[in-house]
């Protein structure tokens, strides 16, 4: 994850993640350490697939301790937004396609979600989500998509998310 811009984040959602990097970094690194370490001890390690296994386990953790460190550093942390039915980062916005589809979504960070919601995510950057920010309940606004399609969305309803 490089850097995009700000991500809006719950106090709640940037300790959990402040948490994880701390565990990361910490323990889990050292357990990784460890198990690399044993595995060195096995002999050869061109056909030690419990050493291949342990790096491999290593670059995901380092890449995910990255992707963390980058996140809170981009993080701005703010309370729950009014229920106003204006749309900002932390509002679940339902919104109509003009056919009668509706979809429903967080607008903000997938981090933001509880453990088990399948709720989906659209970033306040996406074509979409930059689109509807600021605007409220009844707006009809048009973006233009990634491809070059114009799409218009009415918003339905704006609330805020409550885990």
């Amino acid at each position: 994850m490089t850097d995009q811009g700000t991500i809006w984040l719950t106090q709640e959602a940037y300790d959990k993640l402040q948490a994880e990097l701390d565990d990361l970094k910490g323990p889990k690194r050292q357990e990784i350490i460890e198990k690399i370490a044993a595995a060195r001890d096995e002999g050869d390690l061109k056909e030690n697939s419990g050493y291949h296994a342990a790096k491999d386990d290593q670059g995901k953790q380092e890449a995910r301790i990255r992707q963390l460190e980058d996140m809170l550093r981009r993080a701005e942390v703010g309370e729950t937004p009014p229920d106003d039915g204006v749309v900002e980062p932390g509002m679940v916005v339902t919104v109509d396609f003009g056919d009668g589809d509706h979809e429903k979504f967080l607008l903000g960070a997938r981090e933001n979600l509880s453990e088990g919601d399948t709720l989906d995510v659209y970033s306040p950057e996406s074509a979409m989500g930059a689109a509807i920010n600021g605007k409220s309940k009844g707006d009809t606004v048009t973006y233009s998509t990634p491809t070059g399609k114009e799409l218009s969305v009415t918003i339905v309803d704006a609330e805020p998310y409550r885990a």
